[in-house]
């Protein structure tokens, strides 16, 4: 008879669950060994817990299944906790195993004891279980899959106390049944579809599922037909792009950008998305971003097909034969000159390869990066969904793990970078066909854009030194190469080009350390917040003009 362990790892497989990342310690030794036992799971080591839960998100992502993720005890969850909290906000299905101390050594409370339970409900809410009895086990870990890849998908945290983990009794128990979401209710669509049938000025905002590319079609269709604006969520979980595909307008990250794109709005219809907000508070301004007047409905929510919702829509209002209007076909051209992050933008859309998987995690280098790569080959965009930065590494371990036919291109700011660096070990030791390129821009940029926006004190050098990484300036080439990782440095558009071309025809890990000013110097950093105050009062072309400037 097996053990828990060697039974949840059957349980496990059969269900379709194919790849664990792990950071594994003592109280999971009867799992990891679990692992020999169970030839279709693939076992994928992470020095650090971080890296390991972003690299189930990214895997989740890009194969629509949940991974497993094996963290060791409260504080490696705690560890793990940021890149979860990013699949939380992405609604990304992970399965989440948390060992734990045996069952009868919890009440000593031994050095490591914590309660995770309490920890864990902070990234899964909807599922936190502790399996207290090897036949049990499976039960358990059965109904967790079954939440985590429902919709909308959730992280389902699974505590494994290690005797549990070791007991005899455990059975191997069948895989859930596949989710069946349904469409929105007739009555919902009948009533969207008279709204936009009506005229005014309305628009399709899309989130989650709604942004690959058969629900965009649909969307597009209903534009065509009846001239209506699309636009996306600021930050998608996966949004399919590209030469060929419906293009979408994506909300601005600054609140007073977004506010603008959503003026004059009568309607706002959510498909798979929420209401938008403002990522962060500032004095004086509003947290809603919907205009006053603009009534908001729901299509579907993340636990409905957006696809058939769209395309239920579609139907209604006789737009389902219509022919959508599509991204065309068109590359910038090829960079010289000295670095800068739109030079850099620019590069990776003159060189991206055809069904490339683009990560990013720029932040304020990535700014021309939209209008740079939306003619490219088709393409996948992946974004940092919650926020927590530290994402866009692990990520591409995940998804290059889960299309191993595809390159993986991630674009990462040297702030973000450091977070999670240990991910390119773990590239290396699976030898991932990723481009890693850093934005080495020696600033937390994006921080120093919110300081003058929030309308701090007085601010002084101590302040300032808090937002620069300079003394020592960061290397990127010489860590990668610790780590196993072919590296090089980029200081012209030609050499970043000529860097870029080799990395995409070598398969393998590669970093390319672009060194480059800031995008938003100091000068342009303390004009921005009274650019942004002036729009509102602004003639709505001039307005729309300045957006397409800051933020194409």
């Amino acid at each position: 008879m097996p053990n828990g362990a060697q039974a949840l790892m059957k349980t496990l497989a059969d269900a379709g669950i194919e790849v664990c990342f792990s950071n594994p310690g003592t109280s999971e030794m009867h799992f990891v060994a679990a692992l020999d036992s169970e030839p279709r799971m693939r076992a994928v080591l992470a020095l650090f817990e971080g890296v390991a839960t972003g690299a189930a998100d990214g895997y989740a992502r890009m194969s629509n299944k949940p991974a497993a993720v094996l963290l060791h005890l409260g504080c490696g969850l705690g560890n793990g906790l940021a890149n979860l909290h990013n699949a939380r906000k992405g609604k990304v299905p992970i399965v989440n195993i948390v060992g734990d101390h045996a069952t009868y050594h919890m009440p000593l409370d031994a050095q490591l004891q914590s309660d995770i339970e309490t920890v864990a409900r902070n990234v899964s809410p909807g599922f936190v279980r502790t399996a207290m009895r090897s036949e049990d086990l499976c039960r358990d870990a059965v109904e967790a899959i079954a939440a985590a890849r429902g919709l909308p998908g959730q992280v389902a945290t699974l505590i494994l106390p290690a005797d549990v983990s070791w007991g005899t009794g455990g059975e191997p128990a069948p895989p859930p049944p596949p989710p069946e979401p349904e469409a929105a209710d007739d009555d919902t669509v009948a009533a969207i579809a008279d709204i936009i049938g009506k005229g005014g000025n309305s628009a399709l905002l899309l989130g989650g599922r709604a942004l690959r590319e058969p629900a965009l079609i649909a969307a597009a269709r209903i534009a065509a037909k009846n001239g209506i604006k699309v636009l996306s969520e600021v930050f998608p979980t996966r949004l399919e792009r590209g030469a060929g595909r419906p293009p979408v307008e994506r909300l601005a990250y600054l609140a007073e950008l977004a506010t603008l794109q959503l003026t004059g709005l009568d309607h706002l219809v959510l498909v798979d998305a929420k209401a938008p907000v403002s990522f962060f508070a500032y004095p004086g301004k509003a947290s809603e971003l919907t205009p006053e007047g603009c009534q908001v409905h729901r299509l579907s929510d993340p636990s409905q097909d957006a696809q058939a919702s769209l395309e239920k829509l579609a139907a209604a209002l006789g737009a389902d034969q219509t022919e959508p209007a599509l991204q065309p076909a068109g590359r910038p051209g090829r960079p010289r000159g000295k670095l800068s992050a739109e030079k850099v933008c620019k590069a990776v859309g003159h060189l991206m390869p055809d069904n490339a998987i683009l990560i990013d995690e720029a932040i304020t280098s990535g700014l021309m990066l939209p209008v740079m790569t939306a003619g490219a080959p088709a393409h996948d965009l992946i974004t940092l969904t919650g926020g927590a930065i530290g994402q866009g590494l692990p990520n591409a371990i995940g998804a290059a793990i889960a299309c191993p036919d595809r390159p993986v291109i991630a674009l990462i700011g040297d702030g973000t970078a450091m977070y999670t660096l240990q991910a390119l070990w773990t590239m290396a030791r699976e030898n991932l066909d990723v481009t890693a390129v850093i934005f080495n821009n020696r600033s937390y940029s994006v921080l120093n854009v919110e300081l003058e926006r929030v309308g701090a004190d007085e601010v002084g050098a101590k302040a300032r030194s808090q937002l620069d990484l300079t003394g020592p300036d960061l290397d990127f080439t010489r860590l990668a190469q610790g780590m196993g990782v072919h590296a090089v440095r980029a200081e012209t558009a030609e050499d970043f080009c000529q860097a870029m071309d080799y990395a995409l025809s070598h398969p393998g890990p590669h970093l390319i350390d672009a060194v480059i000013p800031e995008s938003l110097n100091r000068t342009k950093r303390r004009i921005l917040p009274w650019l942004l105050r002036s729009l509102p009062n602004l003639p709505k072309p001039l307005a729309m003009a300045l957006k397409k400037k800051l933020a194409p």
